[in-house]
């Protein structure tokens, strides 16, 4: 069994220019038993990993009793006309889950990971209509959901504005060589983070798969 991974920059490996910056699928094959691969990439949406070729790509080599996991939403949010929530985006995702039940795969849908947006000592919703979009197609599709906005907005609240920081690429001055002047990024993680949530995402699917003997269970949502 192969974990395959679809998704925008929050997923995708790390860039050696860019360390610590990485994605959780960076660091999900520490925290799992079987082979991950991670096909996200910056800037991807639900549209540009078909046009690419990249989900043709990934579906080439999935095998039955695979589990793809898809997360976008923080790209496809910028493109309305095209990307709605319950439009271009949703049609979409239905497609991706629809072709990796054709290979005999399980399909498991993420909300996207909030970004770090305080008011206070609360977070900021920032994805709009979109985490809804995917919790009520994973509903219809009878899909296994992970959802990543509440795990993180639970995340960041419970570290606080000042703990949370060292999740997110937070980097002072002459810390790292890609952003000698420092850097302030409130989307992408550092690499401690990207642990964070990759070690969340593996506890889910254990206890998705443990519902449904050796694979996800449909229609199953792990939240905390």
């Amino acid at each position: 069994m192969t974990y395959h991974l679809a998704g925008d920059s929050t997923v995708a490996p790390m860039k050696p220019a860019e360390a610590p910056m990485a994605g959780w699928g960076e660091a999900l094959a520490a925290f799992v038993d079987a082979p991950v691969r991670n096909l996200a990439f910056g800037g991807a949406t639900t549209e540009s990993f078909l046009a690419t070729g990249r989900w043709a790509e990934l579906t080439a080599e999935v095998r039955p009793a695979d589990t793809v996991l898809i997360q976008f939403g923080h790209n496809d949010q910028k493109q309305p006309e095209l990307l709605a929530a319950r439009g271009g985006y949703a049609d979409r995702l239905r497609r991706f889950v629809a072709e990796t039940r054709e290979r005999g795969a399980t399909a498991v849908l993420c909300t996207s990971c909030e970004r770090r947006w305080f008011d206070g000592d609360r977070v900021t919703p920032t994805h709009g209509d979109y985490p809804n979009a995917v919790r009520d197609l994973a509903h219809e599709l009878d899909a296994a959901l992970i959802d990543l906005t509440v795990f993180t907005t639970w995340l960041y609240e419970d570290l606080g504005p000042e703990g949370s920081a060292g999740l997110l690429s937070h980097y002072a001055p002459g810390e790292t060589a890609a952003w000698p002047d420092g850097l302030v990024d409130d989307t992408h993680f550092r690499i401690d983070g990207a642990r964070r949530i990759a070690a969340f995402v593996a506890r889910s699917l254990r206890a998705l798969e443990r519902r449904d003997g050796d694979r996800p269970a449909k229609g199953s949502t792990l939240v905390s």
